[in-house]
């Protein structure tokens, strides 16, 4: 993103090299070591396909949803992945209300070249008829607070919700087998998305023209660094993109050094949200259990009781 984030920090001279003077004895204003992320926490609401996802101080949400449309002509069998970014003032004051800025535009674009270049979802299992009607997956990112690395969160949310998001059953019938019906979740479970694998989007910052590199920069570190690089990457060392932003030059034992760090990163993170939806899952199914009310229970103790001492 040309135009940096953190523009609306205004930080004097001697807080800008204090930063700076620091990274060059490998220590940060927050205390984290060159190629530490911050504390990643990752929640998800009562309903499929919402995510809430903190680093650090940065705040994102996610949410999915699909629809049925008509697929495109030069993809009749595939539905189709859409990326909206919503940048909200409350966020950052440099954020403007209204049509998204080159930055929202930006973020959706590198979240969505991850996905879509790498063919992390399977597009073809959206289709339920030919030609005709396809789902269209739509990825939905607010940003609740910009605290630095917008990047790496937003992708975190952004898979987060679609590992839980699930789609309508669907089937067909009648003589020429075009009759749709779409089943509610109390007639047919919701299908989950095949999810091959997940692209983990991890930004690199670069300080001054000895290729000082950073991993996960706060908002601080955004307003003094000179370039970045944001890799994304899945746990088997595929490399699904890779962005460079700013006028630093980048030698290429850096660039090998954060595509090995980017691999460790990806396959640790990777990691957290299979848990977190692990432990979203058995909250999912332990909500679907019907339970008998207490006072039903207690009628069933009291007659077997009275029966008990009939007999």
């Amino acid at each position: 993103m040309e135009q940096r984030l953190a523009n609306c920090w205004n930080m004097t001279l001697n807080e800008k090299q204090f930063i700076e003077t620091a990274l060059l004895s490998d220590l940060r204003v927050d205390g984290r070591q060159p190629f530490d992320f911050r504390r990643l926490v990752i929640k998800f609401g009562r309903e499929d396909g919402s995510s809430e996802v903190q680093l650090g101080q940065t705040h994102v949400m996610g949410f999915v949803t699909a629809e049925l449309v008509q697929p495109y002509k030069d993809r009749p069998n595939e539905g189709s992945l859409a990326i909206f970014t919503e940048f909200s003032p409350m966020a950052d004051p440099s954020f403007e209300v209204g049509r998204p800025g080159e930055s929202a535009v930006e973020l959706g674009r590198m979240i969505d070249r991850g996905l879509r270049e790498s063919r992390a979802i399977d597009t073809e299992s959206l289709c339920v008829l030919a030609g005709k009607l396809v789902w269209s997956v739509r990825i939905d990112i607010h940003i609740l607070d910009n605290g630095g690395n917008l990047v790496d969160a937003a992708n975190i949310a952004a898979l987060a919700a679609l590992k839980t998001f699930r789609r309508p059953e669907c089937s067909l019938a009648g003589e020429d087998g075009q009759e749709l019906t779409v089943h509610p979740p109390e007639v047919k479970e919701p299908l989950s998305l095949i999810i091959h694998h997940l692209p983990i989007a991890v930004t690199f910052a670069f300080f001054t023209a000895d290729n000082i590199v950073i991993i996960d920069p706060s908002h601080y570190e955004e307003a003094v660094m000179k370039g970045r690089m944001t890799v994304t990457i899945n746990t088997n060392g595929d490399i699904c993109a890779i962005q460079k932003g700013g006028g630093v030059g980048i030698m290429h034992s850096v660039v090998m050094q954060c595509l090995r760090i980017a691999s460790v990163k990806a396959t640790d993170i990777t990691s957290r949200i299979n848990k977190a939806v692990e432990s979203y899952e058995v909250e999912r199914n332990l909500r679907k259990i019907k339970r008998h009310p207490t006072t039903a229970l207690d009628g069933t103790k009291s007659h077997l009781k009275s029966a008990k001492d009939k007999s």
